[in-house]
C-alpha cells in the first residue's frame, strides 16, 4: 500500500480525487490515522453536496449516519490507479533485489527510474516527478 508520506505528497502537488467504489483512504484524524477504509456503494459511499463531497459511512453500527468531508480523508491511491496516471510515460515495473523500479519516459527526455520497497511508492515517486515537471 502507498504510503501516507506519499499520500499527501500526491495531493499536495494536486493530483485530484474522484472517490469512486474501491477507493481506499484514511480519516486523519488521530483516533482514526491507522484504520483504512474502502469506499463501496453498500458501506461508505461519496455524496456529492453543494458545499463539498462528504463520504458517508451507512453500513456499521458505529458510524451509521455519521460522514467525513473529503477534506479530512487521505486517499491511499492503488497500484492501477497509479499505472492509469502515469500514461503514456510508463515503460515497465520491475522488481528488484529490495524492491520495485518503475521506469518512465516523456517524449524525447531521457528515461527516469524510481525504486522504493512496494510497488505502490515506486509509482508514486514517478507521477510525483511527472508532476513536478508539469508545474515547472
Amino acid at each position: 500500500m502507498i504510503s501516507d508520506d506519499h499520500a499527501r505528497d500526491l495531493r499536495d502537488s494536486g493530483l485530484a480525487w474522484h472517490p469512486a467504489p474501491g477507493d481506499r483512504f484514511r480519516v486523519e484524524a488521530a483516533a482514526l490515522g491507522e484504520e483504512v477504509f474502502i469506499l463501496s456503494d453498500m458501506v461508505i459511499e461519496a455524496r456529492a453536496h453543494p458545499t463539498g463531497t462528504v463520504l458517508a459511512f451507512n453500513g456499521t453500527t458505529e458510524w451509521a449516519l455519521d460522514s467525513v468531508a473529503m477534506e479530512q480523508a487521505l486517499w491511499l491511491p492503488r497500484e492501477d490507479q497509479l499505472r492509469a496516471f502515469l500514461g503514456e510515460a510508463f515503460r515497465g515495473l520491475h522488481r528488484t533485489g529490495d524492491g520495485f523500479r518503475v521506469r518512465t519516459r516523456l517524449g524525447d527526455e531521457p528515461a527516469a527510474a524510481f525504486t522504493a520497497a512496494d510497488p505502490e511508492d515506486a509509482y508514486a515517486a514517478a507521477l510525483l516527478d511527472l508532476l513536478h515537471r508539469a508545474i515547472d
